[in-house]
């Protein structure tokens, strides 16, 4: 990739190649009155479908999302028309001479007056797209309890590569070439939204340059441009450009929670209560509504906690839907738990790390919310010695966090493994965008069979390949691949032994015309410990921040790639600090994005990286072949940690992400929903 011998979508020439152009909507909320010229919703009438990350959880939608926009828009950026051009320029001026009529409408954009304003779909009741209660009301008179109000703004995805496809149909089959985190999601969501047939669909995995769950999902463009490959009978190509993405691509995070705390004068809680509210912008596709649930049922963290009661909440907004951005609901509540356990140990004087350890239970458990917990005292106790809490926190303000990472093994992975003419091909159902899984391959085919790894090739994902399958997300792919290859092995090994009896050594074996394919099911939870801590520095005059140093301790069970699982934790490393510091997608109060750029939405820059350190739980974690999640880790554990370190350096309390330095630089804690007037305790 680095050399340039990469092939992504944007690499793809076909002969006779249309390039597709998208007419948005410029208003935030507004009726259509007409439209004139392009591919409109006069012709093109489908909607899109739950698919991908999340999409399994989430409550059917209350308002289907078009594809084209009919008689109303939603947000701005909605797709209303599409135009195709020999080239991207000529696609451009196309698309500017389509004529939109609107009658522009008030805007909802405060998700905290979502109840009270009028439905923004119409033939609906409210603004609510789902709402759901966790765990059993209780009442305490627990001698402490602490409040507080904690949230985390809305993030662009931003990888490296943009979206995007190259659609071709010849009449029977439609084909397409995709940068996506799974082919067989978007297969299933194209045949849904064009109602084909599942044998009339083929979806190939090019080079992905990064997806961070922005790629996972079915988005309007996509189907656009298959149904102009369907409708003209030749190939048609759609990449969005960086403004594109910042405008129209699913956005995360965007979640508040009112949280309250009953405690022990010791420090052990006995309960907590949240109201969580997420913003899951102006249609709710699968994540959209699980989101405010996944994040309740993590409330808790990995603390043994006994009693707990969630309101979970996804509202209507008109801006751009939200969607999985690394972590999809760990990160958001991570946050929650470790800026309570901030809190209360500020409240009663105790060092953090203390009141952590104070409610680190030594056995397993389940919590009251469902989450499977292994003994969690262990870990902590190991985690404060190697990431050297006591030095580091006499040296200068430290911020320290815990949390449990909730994998998505569920339902499990497909793989497939064929071997012919000397060679092992093999497909997964998850897709490689960064993660070097051929490695992963390599190490367990090599290991369960005895084959050398020069042999093994991991194929790009290809439905026609290997019918069925997921998808990578949710810190799963190494532990599901891991246990569907080893299961492959398995049985090419007992037709090798049925076949050549004795004789079934590897060198035989690599002579053989042997394919197997497996679904290797997942029935329970795989989640792992892991704890960050981070030193922050601070400006007082410019209220500039920065990371100095970030030392992670993870749980990963086996690690099979040390180099990739490292670099993911790094550059998840630069995403949480990004959150705390530099990046947002910010609204006005009429809906329009103040973002057109990276450098208005905010980048993490390399000569802002801290220094990062990484270690590994040396004790075996369950799970298939010992092998747990790491990739979401990072922008778990590093926002809660490194907003507790500038907390302590600015003697304030913090209660949100990002910080921006103008916040910062307020010394008398007039800073909305940032500062509170009252000093932090002594630790």
């Amino acid at each position: 990739m680095v050399a340039g011998r990469g092939e992504y979508v944007g690499d793809l020439r076909l002969d006779g190649m249309l390039h597709l152009k998208l007419v948005r909507s410029p208003f935030a909320r507004a009726l259509v009155t007409k439209v004139r010229g392009g591919i409109n919703a006069s012709e093109l009438t489908a909607v899109i479908p739950a698919a991908g990350e999340g999409a399994m959880g989430g409550a059917p939608p209350s308002a289907p999302y078009p594809v084209l926009a009919g008689s109303y828009v939603s947000y701005v950026g909605q797709p209303v028309a599409a135009v195709l051009g020999d080239d991207p320029y000529k696609a451009e001026d196309l698309a500017e001479a389509v004529e939109v009529d609107y009658e522009s409408l008030r805007p909802l954009v405060d998700p905290e007056h979502a109840l009270a304003f009028e439905p923004i779909h119409p033939g609906t009741s409210s603004n609510v797209a789902n709402s759901v209660e966790l765990g059993r009301d209780f009442s305490d008179d627990a001698p402490v309890v602490l409040e507080d109000t904690l949230f985390n703004a809305r993030i662009s995805p931003d990888p490296m590569e943009p979206r995007g496809l190259v659609a071709r149909y010849d009449g029977s089959k439609l084909t397409v070439w995709a940068s996506t985190q799974s082919v067989h999601t978007w297969k299933g969501g194209l045949c849904a939204a064009l109602r084909l047939a599942p044998e009339a669909v083929r979806v190939i995995e090019m080079d992905t340059g990064g997806a961070f769950g922005s790629k996972s999902a079915i988005y309007p463009e996509y189907v656009v441009a298959c149904y102009a490959a369907m409708k003209t009978r030749r190939p048609v190509r759609w990449v969005e450009g960086r403004t594109e993405h910042l405008l129209a691509t699913n956005q995360g995070r965007g979640a508040r929670g009112k949280v309250k705390v009953y405690a022990e004068r010791s420090g052990r809680v006995r309960g907590m209560k949240a109201d969580v509210l997420t913003d899951c912008g102006a249609f709710s596709v699968g994540i959209g509504s699980f989101t405010p649930r996944f994040i309740g049922t993590q409330a808790l963290g990995p603390y043994a906690i006994d009693k707990a009661f969630v309101t979970a909440t996804a509202v209507y907004t008109n801006k751009v839907p939200q969607g999985p951005y690394r972590g999809a609901g760990r990160p958001e509540a991570a946050f929650l738990h470790e800026r309570m356990m901030d809190l209360l140990a500020d409240e009663l004087k105790l060092d953090p790390v203390e009141v952590r350890l104070r409610n680190a239970s030594p056995q397993p458990r389940v919590s009251p919310l469902g989450v499977k917990l292994d003994a969690f005292e262990p870990f902590l106790r190991s985690a404060v010695a190697e990431l050297g809490y006591a030095r580091r926190s006499a040296e200068g303000p430290v911020g320290f966090s815990a949390f449990v990472l909730m994998s998505s093994a569920q339902p499990g992975e497909s793989a497939r493994v064929a071997i012919s003419g000397g060679r092992v091909r093999v497909w997964l159902g998850g897709s490689d965008t960064g993660q070097d899984f051929a490695a992963i391959v390599k190490t367990i085919l090599s290991e369960e069979l005895g084959l050398p790894e020069g042999a093994i090739e991991l194929e790009s994902g290809d439905t026609d390949q290997l019918d069925k399958g997921i998808g990578s997300w949710g810190s799963r792919t190494s532990i599901v691949a891991t246990a569907a290859l080893t299961e492959a092995a398995a049985k090419l090994k007992e037709q090798a032994r049925e076949r050549l009896g004795d004789r079934a050594s590897p060198e035989e074996l690599l002579k053989q015309e042997l394919d197997v394919t497996v679904f290797h099911r997942v029935t329970e939870q795989a989640n792992s410990f892991g704890a960050n801590l981070v030193k922050m520095s601070l400006d007082a005059e410019t209220g500039q921040a920065r990371a100095e140093e970030c030392f992670a301790y993870y749980d990963a069970g086996r690690i099979l790639n040390r180099s990739m699982a490292e670099a993911q934790i790094v550059g998840g490393t630069a995403q949480g600090i990004g959150q705390v510091l530099y990046e947002t997608v910010l609204y006005n109060e009429d809906g329009q994005q103040l973002a057109a750029t990276l450098s208005d939405a905010g980048l993490m820059l390399a000569s802002l990286m801290p220094d990062v350190t990484v270690a590994f739980a040396k004790e075996p974690a369950s799970g298939p072949r010992l092998v747990k999640g790491v990739g979401e880790a990072p922008t778990t554990g590093v926002p809660p940690a490194a907003v507790r370190s500038l907390e302590k350096i600015i003697g304030k309390r913090l209660r949100k992400t990002p910080l921006t330095p103008e916040e910062m630089a307020r010394r008398d804690g007039s800073a909305r929903n940032a500062l509170d007037a009252g000093p932090l305790g002594a630790a």
